[in-house]
């Protein structure tokens, strides 16, 4: 077993969450491409009309002193 993993994600029940539960069985009912789509339109509306994901990479330099 993976040792490392430990304490990265914790359980939550959805009772409490019915508006998470019922965005989540609407998005349920669409169809993958439908899904696709609509993640499409989102990125689109944040990025700009591009045709592809836009790859983001972040470095970070930690300057050793």
């Amino acid at each position: 077993m993976n040792s490392m993993n430990r304490g990265i994600a914790s359980l939550h029940r959805l009772d409490g969450f019915s508006e998470i539960k019922e965005n989540l069985q609407y998005w349920l009912t669409k169809t993958p491409q439908e899904r696709l789509e609509v993640v499409d339109y989102l990125r689109s509306q944040v990025n700009g009309n591009t045709e592809r994901l836009q790859r983001v990479v972040k470095v970070i330099h930690n300057a050793i002193k």
